[in-house]
């Protein structure tokens, strides 16, 4: 199968493109390099195709596209805090690359498979997060995502395109850049603990998350390629377990051998408090269920670190 996955080089998109090549598909990637990186596709030089440019771009978006089956999209500028000081760029990129994604799809008739956020669930009293739960977004990230989400669902309804939202938690592994303010805690704990530094947590510490490995986020968006029902619906893509950043931080240095210390800070803007995932729907709908434990998952990546 042709495939297109938009974002490809970046930390979860070159993941999914290694998995892709992997089951011998054919790979075509569409990539500003805003935020990813050609040496996350060095292993598969060669064997895809790659593509640099805006997905704001239709004409170049619909090129990249042609003989596709399925587009990936996970391009976005995939930040809370760059969302709350930036809302008109990241609307733009976010909300309006999807749309092209979708006029593409449905000019070529591809399923879509959208990265969306558990963040759109906000601080909503249920736990753990349903997909059917009422959302209480808190940044215009969020409600990007959202409307992202809800384009999908129309656009299957008046044009027939088949597609999945997989609402991601916090995804994390080896790749993930410490810079990213929005998924990568882990990736900042690991480089501080590593250096003799503080890790900083934004709040109490007492705030839960749900950590999915990044394998097994690819593997969610490999079954979500030929699931049936395809009908825009969101899928929550996370372990069902949820962690405390105090938690995660000793974890952390356990992992990797150091005693490192904790520093506290003010909680930030649009933060919420707790996140877990339901998970019924995702094993219902696409077959899966989170295979890797999180002291699992940590070793992985301090591996790749060291």
């Amino acid at each position: 199968m042709k495939v297109l996955v938009t974002g490809g080089a970046g930390f979860i998109g070159s993941h999914l493109v290694h998995g892709l090549v992997d089951e011998g598909h054919a790979v075509c990637i569409l990539d500003d390099f805003s935020s990813g990186s050609p040496a996350n596709l060095a292993d598969v030089a060669g064997r895809v195709e790659v593509i640099e440019g805006s997905i704001l771009d239709q004409d170049l978006f619909l090129a990249a596209s042609r003989g596709c089956e399925v587009i990936f999209h996970l391009a976005a500028i995939a930040s809370v805090p760059e969302s709350v000081e930036r809302p008109h760029e990241t609307h733009r990129v976010n909300c309006e690359g999807t749309i092209r994604a979708l006029e593409v799809a449905r000019q070529i008739g591809a399923r879509v498979i959208l990265s969306s956020s558990s963040s759109i669930y906000g601080e909503g009293p249920a736990r753990p997060k349903r997909e059917d739960d009422p959302v209480h977004p808190a940044s215009p990230y969020a409600v990007q995502k959202l409307s992202a989400e809800g384009y999908l669902r129309v656009y299957h309804d008046l044009h027939g395109v088949e597609g999945f939202a997989l609402r991601y938690f916090n995804v994390y592994g080896p790749r993930q850049s410490a810079d990213n303010a929005y998924a990568g805690v882990i990736a900042r704990f690991f480089e501080n603990a590593l250096q003799g530094r503080s890790v900083v947590i934004f709040g109490d510490g007492l705030q839960t998350r749900d950590f999915v490995f990044v394998d097994d986020a690819v593997r969610a968006n490999l079954l979500a390629m030929s699931a049936p029902g395809a009908n825009g619906e969101a899928v929550n893509v996370g372990s069902g377990v949820a962690t405390t950043l105090n938690v995660l931080a000793s974890t952390v240095f356990r992992v990797c051998g150091r005693d490192a210390q904790v520093e506290y800070r003010e909680a930030r803007p649009g933060d919420i408090r707790n996140s877990c995932a339901e998970t019924t729907l995702a094993r219902d709908r696409l077959g899966f269920t989170a295979g890797t434990r999180l002291e699992e998952g940590l070793r992985q990546t301090e591996r790749t670190l060291v």
